[in-house]
């Protein structure tokens, strides 16, 4: 009897086939669809409750400092995951809507929210490094109001031509807009959060808080960052290729990992290290007893 020679060139290949008949088999089926997402709506649903917790928290402590950038921020999250959340509760009549640029609306809006929920930390970090460098900010405010808004009315204009005519050229350009957006997103991020981090390296060692506010900025300019980064880069993937499309209701592996990566895991990671609540405001009648 002849033996056949022993080859590891084989392994490699039935490893990918069965990899690939796994990720096809999973995103066939109806059931693990919708027990992907209906995890993500729950993980959404966890994150806005955090947010919202988090603000109540803040406007108990100081009710009289009104709207500071700290709770808009918490409550920006709170919308956004919230969105979220009902959007991939009810995904079977999302996906069934018609026409398709409806469903872009409902799956993309959130989205640019997330950015501009994530830039409001680019622009209070911006504010706070101009101070210290004593350069104007007055105009900081006017910057990301005016992209935030040109942002929204492109992303609306594709969103009618679509309406109109359900062109895929444009749905196309749609997609690389919405890259683009997520570039300079992680563009801001990189060059505030590292203009802030270096400038806080070189305060004094005894600084009060420095180290913690280091590690702040820090790790919220690597997590948003990265999670910009990531965004643009599976966008335009999915723009060349229809396999790495997340607008469809079968494909929920790779809508689980790609919302996962680039808004739930950053989402709860900022909102941790951001928990600290504001200092209560002393009255200037009462003085504390030292």
């Amino acid at each position: 009897m002849t033996r056949m020679p022993f080859t590891f060139t084989s392994a490699p290949i039935e490893l990918a086939s069965f990899l690939s008949n796994w990720w096809d088999e999973i995103n066939e089926n109806t059931q693990w669809q919708d027990g992907i997402f209906y995890a993500l709506c729950a993980a959404y649903a966890l994150v806005s409750s955090v947010a919202l917790f988090q603000l109540v928290r803040i406007e108990l402590r100081v009710p009289e400092y009104g709207w500071t950038t700290q709770k808009v921020f918490h409550l920006m999250n709170f919308i956004v995951n919230g969105v979220r959340a009902i959007v991939f509760g009810f995904h079977h009549q999302v996906f069934a809507l018609h026409p398709k640029v409806l469903i872009l609306v409902l799956l993309d809006l959130p989205g640019l929210l997330f950015f501009s929920t994530y830039t409001l930390l680019v622009l209070f970090w911006a504010e706070i490094y101009h101070q210290a460098r004593s350069l104007p900010t007055d105009k900081l405010r006017v910057v990301y109001i005016s992209v935030n808004a040109a942002i929204y009315f492109i992303q609306v204009c594709i969103w009618i031509y679509l309406w109109i005519d359900d062109n895929s050229v444009v749905e196309f350009i749609g997609k690389i807009f919405i890259a683009a957006v997520s570039f300079v997103a992680a563009l801001g991020f990189l060059i505030y959060g590292g203009r802030l981090f270096f400038m806080l390296r070189r305060f004094p060692i005894e600084s009060k808080g420095r180290r913690k506010k280091l590690h702040e900025v820090g790790s919220v300019t690597a997590i948003c960052f990265t999670c910009f980064l990531i965004r643009c880069f599976v966008v335009v993937l999915s723009a060349f290729d229809t396999d790495a499309s997340l607008d469809v209701l079968d494909h929920p592996i790779l809508n689980v990992i790609y919302y996962m990566l680039v808004e739930i895991l950053p989402s709860a990671l900022v909102l941790y290290i951001l928990r600290k609540l504001p200092p209560k405001r002393v009255s200037a009648q009462y003085h504390p007893i030292r």
